[in-house]
């Protein structure tokens, strides 16, 4: 009796949707995909031997809308955990990194505003900052150094000649001009990737020397 009354209890409070997370998900991962492939939609996806800069996001898109869909129809398959209370602060800062990170790489014009392309240099530290608040626990020193460790590497990973050598806007031509008239690409990007590494470090190092320094602080009233 007891069992037949929770198996129509459940029937009841799901429907046809045996896994409300799940469809949640899967619905938020198919928008993902398609505003990934909407965003790369003017970019040159290359070939195998010539990978173009849509090649990796775009790709990407259609792994993550195929994961969307097969959570979609296991929720209609397979029981699952009921939808809970969740903030919206997440999705929202997820989806301004992206935003973020597409209108300045190239740059963007909309009517009268126009932003001009500021290369991976900019757009990748500024997407990671802002996407890094999607979590309550976000520090801003922490979301800096990684910006500053991550997007160096990236750069040079993308943007080398000895490398992969993508097509990818790496920093503003404004920078470029700042550089010696017979320096190479390949030189100016090396450079201002080391000096966004050193400049990591030494937020790291700064970070590190105020904390101990509270520590030993502490320590130090706690003897007292």
């Amino acid at each position: 009796m007891s069992a037949s009354h929770e198996g129509s209890g459940a029937a009841s409070r799901h429907g046809p949707i045996r896994a409300p997370q799940s469809l949640a998900g899967g619905l938020f991962l198919v928008f993902l995909a398609a505003l990934a492939l909407w965003l790369t939609r003017d970019l040159d996806q290359g070939t195998l031997n010539a990978m173009g800069p849509a090649m990796l996001p775009r790709w990407l898109a259609f792994g993550v809308g195929l994961s969307g869909l097969a959570l979609i129809v296991f929720a209609f398959l397979k029981d699952g955990e009921p939808l809970e209370r969740w903030s919206i602060r997440g999705p929202f800062f997820i989806i301004w990194a992206i935003l973020a990170f597409a209108v300045t790489i190239r740059g963007y014009a909309f009517g009268d505003l126009a932003i001009p392309g500021l290369g991976l240099m900019v757009a990748g530290p500024l997407a990671i900052l802002i996407g890094g608040f999607a979590t309550p626990e976000a520090r801003f020193r922490d979301l800096v150094i990684l910006s500053l460790s991550l997007t160096p590497f990236c750069m040079v990973l993308f943007g080398d000649s000895a490398l992969l050598n993508l097509p990818i806007p790496l920093f503003p031509r404004a920078l470029a001009e700042l550089f010696p008239a017979g320096w190479s690409q390949n030189a100016i990007l090396r450079t201002i990737a080391a000096i966004m590494a050193l400049l990591a470090v030494l937020v790291f190092l700064t970070t590190r020397g105020r904390r101990q320094a509270t520590i030993d602080v502490a320590d130090h009233n706690g003897r007292i």
